[in-house]
């Protein structure tokens, strides 16, 4: 059995499972796994770097939020993955290894609780680095080629502009993965409601930073964060409402004096003065400083 066609059923099988879970997938489905022709393809497992039993190279490489391996972005806009342990010619490290060299896609998964995983693919190992006992990541735009394509014509971009390239759409990449893993965990705090308006579907629900996530203090923790639906997104990032540091919904003075309908009128007039929702753990409430820097750039646009 090839791996190449089990790959490529595994990356559709995921695809329907964020169809079924959202960006979230709890970790029982992921070591389950999927069958494939009569043989279990599972996708993780008890190490960070997984190959299910009948395939020959790794499938999967996992990284845990506060676990003992410290991956992050190089200085060239790579992910850095560390070696499982010290010894460069372990098994699964010599699995990497092979997978760099014939360049085979892995999935990154990237716990953000305990048994909670969102997933990244195709990524690609580009280079090994036996002095640091790490490798260095390529995540991929899905379905594009983009850098497959460039790369392999040398007529048409340089090695080194096809490096800039990888370490680009890396990091947009890394960026956008740890967006998803921030609207997680704010919308499990929450219970996955809008702290305004109690709305549950999660489709509809985001996770607004009270402290934009490009400013000091604009951290992707809970505590700068609020599950709101996207009206209510919208309202808060556009300054229509703030919250109070003791926790209250404030509406703009001249948006409570329009007259525009009843989505105005039940859907943000009536909100004001009234408390938001907040998680059941005190440690994820709003953190009030973050509400009132918030607040006061709220009373200098009214």
């Amino acid at each position: 059995m090839e791996d190449h066609q089990i790959r490529i059923a595994t990356f559709d099988w995921l695809d329907q499972q964020n169809k079924i879970f959202g960006d979230v997938l709890p970790r029982d489905i992921l070591s389950e796994g999927f069958s494939y022709l009569g043989q279990r393809i599972t996708l993780v497992g008890p190490q960070g770097i997984w190959k299910p039993a009948i395939m020959e190279l790794p499938i999967s490489i996992t990284t845990v939020v506060g676990g003992p391996y410290d991956d992050s972005l190089s200085e060239d806009g790579l992910l850095v993955y560390k070696y499982r342990g010290t010894d460069p010619y372990h098994r699964d490290n010599v699995g990497l290894r092979e997978v760099m060299r014939k360049r085979i896609p892995l999935i990154y998964f990237l716990g953000i609780e305990k048994g909670k995983y969102i997933a990244e693919w195709p990524v690609f190992i580009v280079y090994d680095h036996l002095d640091k006992l790490q490798f260095s990541i390529n995540i991929e735009e899905k379905n594009s080629g983009v850098i497959k394509n460039m790369t392999n014509n040398e007529a048409l971009i340089s090695e080194a502009s096809a490096s800039y390239l990888r370490g680009y759409f890396t990091t947009q990449a890394v960026v956008r993965l740890h967006q998803r893993a921030f609207r997680a965990r704010v919308l499990m705090a929450y219970k996955e409601q809008c702290a305004f308006c109690c709305l549950r579907h999660q489709q509809l629900l985001d996770a607004a930073h009270i402290i934009p996530d490009r400013e000091q203090g604009g951290d992707p923790i809970i505590p700068n964060g609020l599950s709101l639906c996207k009206i209510h997104h919208a309202a808060f990032d556009s300054y229509f409402v703030a919250v109070t540091p003791d926790f209250k919904i404030i509406v703009r003075e001249d948006i409570l004096k329009e007259s525009d309908g009843p989505m105005l009128r039940y859907g943000i007039q009536q909100m004001h003065e009234q408390k938001i929702i907040l998680p059941g753990n005190k440690k994820h409430w709003p953190d009030r400083d973050r509400l009132e820097e918030r607040c006061k750039r709220f009373r200098e646009i009214s």
